[in-house]
């Protein structure tokens, strides 16, 4: 009767125009409703799944985590109450926003704004259509994707993620973040992604480093990264050339692609125009909690996701 998955993502970003670019036109996503001020895109079914509005932070906003039912709600509701998280009911205006049924909000430890929600507005109808090509993402009941969260005290993390919202634990990483500093990633999971969030004490300009859209094949994953990586690129294709004045410009590959050790995501990474980075990623390992246990890993790549920060 707990959390499902991880249903939907906001982000405040300064330039929404360039996050429209970005996620239309070179990650492939399905704009439902855009303006200079905000916009929501589809990746499957569902209404919409990833939210863009303007503001400063140029980082994570929100997520919004699903439950099955109303009982589910109430029952989660009740024990963030009696860990004396302060939840606010009955906003039937955000329900109607969001395009659900019924939610509740409130914060984490860090101030970081979470959505609890059932009945979420499905649009099989109206069939997901990429405009550049992708055959689809990973959802279902698997939600949205990931992120990777840092906070400032990880035992105060792990205590209410895992603790009060159920999170089940499904490796570490001890990740070099540089010649003398190492920070250990956890890796949380509450279906069968391998995780829908990982959580790190780690010293980041923004809560997130970056969030995952997991597609449906592997040439979805080649072809997105020949669309990025050929920004500004004369050679492009005239008619997906961006122009020299574009802000998208600043969106470029971050990591090569590479072989994940933990969910063995084949995947690369790519800059936002907000300046985090986005993962796109195919063929990640399903978790299993009848049988799965946890294990620490030394590095983050098999192979790959060589950084092109400095190149």
């Amino acid at each position: 009767m707990g959390i499902k998955s991880l249903g939907y993502m906001g982000f405040s970003v300064s330039d929404v125009p360039a996050w429209r670019s970005f996620l239309t036109e070179k990650v492939g996503l399905m704009e439902v409703v855009g303006s200079d001020e905000n916009a929501l895109y589809r990746m499957d079914s569902r209404s919409w799944r990833i939210a863009v509005e303007r503001g400063e932070a140029d980082d994570l906003a929100f997520a919004g985590y699903e439950v099955a039912n109303p009982l589910a709600l109430k029952l989660i509701t009740e024990r963030l109450r009696e860990a004396g998280v302060q939840v606010r009911t009955g906003d039937t205006e955000l329900a109607e926003k969001r395009g659900v049924m019924e939610l509740v909000s409130f914060e984490d430890p860090f101030g970081m704004p979470l959505e609890i929600y059932y009945g979420a507005t499905e649009l099989f109808e109206q069939p997901f259509v990429s405009g550049t090509g992708v055959t689809g993402f990973l959802t279902g009941d698997q939600g949205a994707g990931h992120y990777f969260y840092a906070v400032p005290n990880i035992e105060e993390g792990l205590a209410f993620y895992t603790g009060i919202l159920g999170f089940q634990m499904s490796d570490v990483i001890d990740i070099a973040m540089g010649p003398d500093i190492t920070v250990r990633g956890y890796f949380l999971h509450c279906n069968g992604r391998h995780h829908t969030m990982a959580i790190a004490e780690a010293p980041l300009p923004k809560r997130v480093h970056h969030f995952l859209l997991q597609a449906l094949t592997l040439d979805d994953v080649g072809h997105a990264y020949d669309r990025i990586d050929g920004l500004g690129d004369k050679s492009t294709d005239s008619n997906l050339r961006v122009p020299a004045n574009s802000d998208i410009r600043s969106s470029r590959i971050t990591a090569t692609i590479g072989r994940h050790v933990n969910d063995h995501m084949i995947s690369f990474y790519a800059e936002t125009p907000s300046g985090f980075e986005l993962e796109f990623g195919w063929g990640a390992r399903d978790v299993d909690d009848r049988s799965w246990v946890m294990t620490r890993h030394k590095r983050t790549a098999m192979w790959g996701h060589k950084s092109m920060r400095n190149k």
